[in-house]
């Protein structure tokens, strides 16, 4: 049976010459490296309308890149009655604080009981928007991480917002708990962030041309005797910023047993971090617009029992 492709064309925007395997991993951010410099072996990518098999082979300003891509089948999506804490919604756009512990869309191992199954019941048109397999996702939360997420109802919404994402322009704002003090009560961090090579479900700070460019910004809400509280703001998107960040400052987020202690300086179900504030240009608006949500009440007990001791 015959793999179902679709061919897309990017003109290379960089103001000098980039990798070919680093431009297609910033212009796809759904692929991983790996699988882009695989395509590229294979011949699945032109350049200028010439084959090229050198992933490492460099791109000038302008030039066309062509890539045929796999089109991956997926089922139709369960519609779910699960709640949803709604924060706001118009035609265009849903912003919903979520949980802890709920996975934004279905993929492997969590084929059901998903953001998305509990979007598509409840706004039933989004069904159709973006990717079919995570409708309406332009940005997300890792499952353990609780806050405020923004969904597209209609195709022009999804577009907008994800122009807007991918241009850095909307304001994330997090409240961590993270293990130890910071060597500095605010800064900045900057790195390249990628696939930690030994473990591939895990990211990790890379060197070199390996990775993508992540800057992560923080500030000391509070201090306890062996805790800090941060608020962090990530001025880019990569996976597990945050958490990639803070573990590579010495000061893990608090029960993160993948990039922290593997027991929990504090005994939790979750991790915390958790995403208060999202300020974001709705589609044909002239001002941004500011979402909040407070802090779940898990981890206003966990401060409280620190402000004790």
């Amino acid at each position: 049976m015959a793999v179902k492709t679709e061919t897309i064309s990017l003109t290379s925007r960089e103001s000098q010459a980039i990798r070919l395997d680093k431009f297609l991993a910033d212009s796809i951010p759904n692929y991983s490296r790996a699988r882009l410099q695989n395509l590229i072996s294979e011949g699945k990518v032109r350049v200028n309308g010439v084959v090229v098999r050198k992933p490492a082979q460099k791109i000038e300003p302008n030039d066309l890149v062509e890539t045929v891509l796999p089109i991956e089948e997926s089922a139709e999506l369960e519609r779910q009655d699960l709640n949803l804490d709604l924060i706001y919604s118009d035609q265009d756009v849903v912003v919903i604080n979520k949980p802890a512990g709920f996975v934004v869309h279905p993929g492997a191992g969590h084929q059901g009981s998903t953001l998305v199954n509990a979007l598509i019941y409840h706004w039933p048109e989004i069904a159709g928007v973006g990717e079919p397999s995570r409708p309406g996702i332009v940005h997300r939360l890792d499952k353990e991480t609780s806050g405020v997420m923004i969904v597209a109802r209609s195709q022009e919404a999804y577009d907008w917002l994800v122009k807007q994402f991918k241009a850095r322009k909307p304001q994330k704002t997090y409240l961590a708990l993270v293990d130890g003090i910071p060597p500095t009560p605010t800064g900045r961090i900057e790195t390249r962030i990628g696939r930690d090579e030994k473990i591939r479900q895990k990211m990790a700070v890379t060197y070199g041309e390996s990775g993508r460019k992540a800057v992560t910004e923080y500030f000391t809400r509070q201090s306890f005797l062996n805790h800090t509280l941060v608020e962090v703001n990530p001025l880019s998107g990569r996976t597990h910023q945050i958490r990639v960040h803070m573990a590579f400052l010495g000061c893990p987020v608090t029960g993160d047993r993948v990039y922290g202690r593997r027991k929990p300086s504090i005994e939790m179900e979750r991790f915390f971090l958790h995403a208060s504030e999202l300020t974001i240009r709705l589609p044909g608006a002239k001002e941004d617009s500011r979402f909040t949500a407070p802090l779940p009440d898990e981890l206003k007990k966990i401060l409280e029992t620190l402000e004790g001791k």
